[in-house]
This record gives structure tokens, C-alpha cells and sequence, in this order.
């Protein structure tokens, strides 16, 4: 589970107040992960007549993003396209650049950021409160009427609405966990069969054949799928988000 820990990257912890403000390797791969995303967009944004491929990319991933919101919210959706397609580009970037193959570098692994609570949380917790102050400045009070679906009977409305709303409070924790889990679990999985391969190979060539060339040709179908369920996973982050911010703007 050494690929999980978040350590400093200097070797040394820098305290301050009580608080440990070290730069880690969580932080290094965040910054990491926001210089490549923006050298991507970058080098996309070049409006030309013709676009080239890298234009085309950044075009086919800003109208894919663009799309989703309008039909998910309507027209006011094109509001919240910097937002949802920055989180879905900075998700996205963060799940494939944690596949990288930098193990074979001694001392330099990949660190998968997504795969820590810490980090999904905050991007769910970001979402929600922006879902409830778009809900709340555009409703005022009658926000409230999103935990009383319409044609409730008067008799059910005080049960309704507290089922209604205890599930509205526990999208965030759903969001976060959803990214968290599939990436930790992925990548435990990979790691599993890597020690497959490993111990086969260091038993002898019958080990080898029996236990390290299944293991082998399973691990790259494992990484295959991994890197689709890295693009699914920010999709399906980026989707909810934008669900959550259609109650909040056509409420119903």
C-alpha cells in the first residue's frame, strides 16, 4: 500500500503552529497534473481556420462538456461550462497521469490523487456548496420545496421531506467515495497482479509460465480498463455535478 502514502517530498516535515505544511507528493502531482492540463489547453487554443489535432481534441473535449450541461440543464447550463469542464479535465488528467509507467525510474512512482478521500471529497463538497448557493441565490427559501416532490400528500410531507433531504446530504459523501473507491481499488488490483508476475518470475521458469505470463497478460487488460474507467470516472463525476446543478436551477 506504499503507492497510497502521502509523504514529503523533500524527506524533511516542515511544522508550523502545530500543522504540518510539508509540500508532498500528493501536492507535487496536483501541480503536476494542473501544469499538464494547462499545456494541453495551451497548445489548443490556437483558433485556427483548420484545426490541427491538438485543437481538435481541446474543441471535441470543451463541446463534449458543453453538450452535457445543455442537455442536462437547459441554456442557462453554459453558466457552469468553465467550471464542470474544469473539474472533469483536472479528474480526467489527474486518473491517467497516476497510470504512468514512471516505476521504472528508481525512487519515482506515479501518485494517483484521486485515490485519496482527502482530495475527492473537496471536489464533491465544492460541487455541493456551489449547487446550494446557485439553489439558494436563485430560489431564496422555496429551495426547500425540492425535498416536498410535487403532488405529495399532506399527511406524507413531514416523512417525505426528511428522506428527501438526508439523501440530498449525502451526495457529496457519494460523489467523493464513488472516484475514491474505483481508483484505490484499481489500483490495488494492478499492484496484486504486478507481485504476481514478480514472484513467478523469481520461483523459476515453471512458476513463470504457469503464474507470471497469465498475471502479465491480465495486468495489461486490467490497465486497459483502467484507463477507460479513469475517462468514466470524471464523466460520471462531471454528469452528477451537473445533474445537481439542474435541481438547483430548474426546480422542480
Amino acid at each position: 500500500m506504499h503507492q497510497f502514502l502521502i509523504e514529503p517530498v523533500l524527506g524533511s516535515h516542515w511544522i508550523v503552529g502545530g500543522y504540518d505544511l510539508s509540500f508532498t507528493n500528493s501536492a507535487l502531482w496536483m501541480v503536476v497534473t494542473l501544469a499538464s492540463l494547462v499545456v494541453f489547453m495551451v497548445g489548443g487554443m490556437k483558433r485556427e481556420l483548420v484545426p490541427g489535432r491538438w485543437q481538435a481534441a481541446v474543441e471535441g473535449f470543451t463541446g463534449f462538456v458543453s453538450g452535457m450541461l445543455t442537455s442536462n440543464i437547459g441554456p442557462e447550463g453554459k453558466r457552469f461550462i468553465p467550471y464542470v469542464f474544469s473539474l472533469f479535465m483536472f479528474i480526467l488528467f489527474a486518473n491517467i497521469l497516476g497510470l504512468l509507467p514512471f516505476g521504472v525510474v528508481p525512487g519515482v512512482h506515479p501518485f494517483t490523487v484521486t485515490s485519496h478521500l482527502t482530495v475527492t471529497g473537496v471536489l464533491a463538497i465544492i460541487s455541493f456548496a456551489i449547487v446550494l448557493i446557485v439553489g439558494f441565490g436563485r430560489h431564496g427559501f422555496h429551495f426547500f420545496s425540492l425535498f416536498v416532490p410535487h403532488g405529495t400528500p399532506v399527511v406524507m410531507i413531514p416523512l417525505i421531506f426528511v428522506v428527501e433531504l438526508m439523501s440530498f446530504l449525502v451526495r457529496p459523501f457519494s460523489l467523493g467515495l464513488r472516484l475514491f473507491v474505483a481508483m484505490t481499488a484499481g489500483h490495488i488490483l494492478l499492484k496484486v497482479l504486478a507481485a504476481f508476475v514478480i514472484n513467478g518470475i523469481n520461483m523459476g521458469p515453471g512458476y513463470a509460465a504457469i503464474v507470471t505470463l497469465p498475471s502479465f497478460v491480465l495486468m495489461i487488460g486490467i490497465t486497459l480498463l483502467e484507463l477507460l474507467v479513469a475517462a468514466i470516472q470524471a464523466y460520471v463525476f462531471a454528469l452528477l455535478t451537473s445533474v445537481y446543478l439542474n435541481d438547483a436551477v430548474n426546480l422542480h
